[in-house]
C-alpha cells in the first residue's frame, strides 16, 4: 500500500516525460520543415557552378521538389541509367510543354515515380480489402500506371501546348510583317510583338527567341534553339525556311508573310482532312443506330408473333 503514491508520481513523471518527447519530436519536425521551405541556395564550388544554379532555381520555383530533393536526385541516378534512351523524348517535351527550363528528364521522371510511391499504400489498403492478397500485385500494377499517367499527361501538356502555337503563329508573323514594313527594325519589332502575345505560348517561345539573341546569340542559333526545344515538323520547316531566307539576303518581312500563308494554308487543309474522315467515323454510330431504330420496329410485331405461335 505504500507503493501506491510512488508509482502514481512515477506514472505521471512517465506521462510528463512522453509529453516532452513528443513536444521536442513535434517541434523538431516542424524546424526541419521550416527549413527546407525556406529556399536556403546551396553553397556554391569551383565545379558544377551551372548545376547547382539550375538546382537553386529549381528549388524555388517547386515545393515538391524542394522537400524532397534528396529521394529525387537519387531516383534521378538510377533513371539516367535504366531510361537512358527515353530521356531525350521526355526531355523534348519538358521544353514543348512550357515546364521551367531547370527540369532535366531524369528528374521529372523521378518526381513522378515518387509520386507514385507516396500513393502506393492507399493503393496497398484498398486492393487488398478488394482482392486480397493478389490485392498487392493490383497495387503494383496501379503504382506503373500512375508512373504512366504522369509521363502521358505530359505528353498531352506538350502536344496542346505545340497546337496553340501553331495557331497563333500566323498571327504573329503578321505582325512582324506589317512592323517591319512600317520600318522597325527586326529587334524592335519581335519585342512589340512578344508585348502582344506575352500571355501566349507563341509568345513564350519568342520571348525566349529575342533574350537568347539579346544575351548575344546569333539570330540563327536563336531560331535554332527554338526549332529544337519545339521539335515539330511544321514548325522546323517555317524555322528553316527563315534561316535559309536569312542565309540568301532574302527580307524577312516577305519571309514571314509567305510562311504565315502557309501556315494557313497548311491548317484549311487539316480542317478539310478531318472533315472528310468524319464520314468514315460516323460510319459505324450510323448502322448501330439503324439497326436500333428496326428492332425497335419491327421488335413488337415479332414477340407478338412469337407468342402467337407458343399459343397455339
Amino acid at each position: 500500500m505504500n507503493h501506491l503514491p510512488l508509482l502514481a508520481i512515477t506514472g505521471g513523471g512517465l506521462q510528463v516525460a512522453a509529453s516532452l518527447t513528443a513536444g521536442v519530436a513535434l517541434g523538431l519536425a516542424g524546424w526541419m520543415v521550416y527549413r527546407v521551405l525556406r529556399t536556403e541556395d546551396l553553397p556554391q564550388g569551383d565545379q558544377w557552378q551551372y548545376d547547382i544554379s539550375r538546382i537553386n532555381e529549381l528549388r524555388r520555383l517547386d515545393t515538391f521538389f524542394r522537400v524532397f530533393q534528396p529521394a529525387i536526385e537519387a531516383l534521378a541516378r538510377l533513371n539516367r541509367m535504366v531510361f537512358r534512351d527515353n530521356l531525350a523524348e521526355i526531355q523534348r517535351e519538358i521544353q514543348a510543354a512550357g515546364l521551367p527550363r531547370f527540369w532535366l528528364a531524369e528528374e521529372y521522371l523521378a518526381r513522378a515515380e515518387l509520386i507514385a510511391m507516396f500513393l502506393a499504400p492507399v493503393y496497398v489498403y484498398f486492393f487488398l480489402g478488394w482482392f486480397g492478397t493478389a490485392g498487392l500485385l493490383v497495387a503494383a500494377v496501379a503504382v506503373l500506371v500512375t508512373v504512366w499517367l504522369l509521363r502521358y499527361r505530359l505528353s498531352r501538356q506538350a502536344r496542346a501546348r505545340l497546337r496553340a502555337i501553331k495557331r497563333r503563329m500566323p498571327f504573329l508573323l503578321d505582325l512582324l510583317t506589317l512592323l517591319m514594313e512600317a520600318g522597325s527594325t527586326f529587334l524592335r519589332a519581335m519585342a512589340q510583338a512578344v508585348e502582344e502575345f506575352r500571355e501566349h505560348p507563341v509568345g513564350e517561345e519568342f520571348g525566349r527567341v529575342l533574350t537568347d539573341m539579346n544575351l548575344g546569340k546569333t539570330r540563327a542559333e536563336a531560331f535554332g534553339a527554338m526549332r529544337d526545344r519545339l521539335d515539330d515538323d511544321e514548325i522546323t520547316s517555317i524555322i528553316g525556311s527563315i534561316l535559309q531566307g536569312e542565309h540568301l539576303g532574302t527580307p524577312l518581312a516577305h519571309i514571314f508573310r509567305t510562311q504565315s500563308d502557309v501556315l494557313r494554308i497548311k491548317r484549311t487543309q487539316r480542317a478539310e482532312t478531318v472533315a472528310g474522315e468524319a464520314g468514315v467515323n460516323m460510319l459505324l454510330p450510323g448502322v448501330l443506330v439503324m439497326v436500333a431504330t428496326v428492332l425497335i420496329i419491327i421488335g413488337p410485331f415479332l414477340l407478338n408473333y412469337l407468342s402467337f405461335g407458343m399459343s397455339m
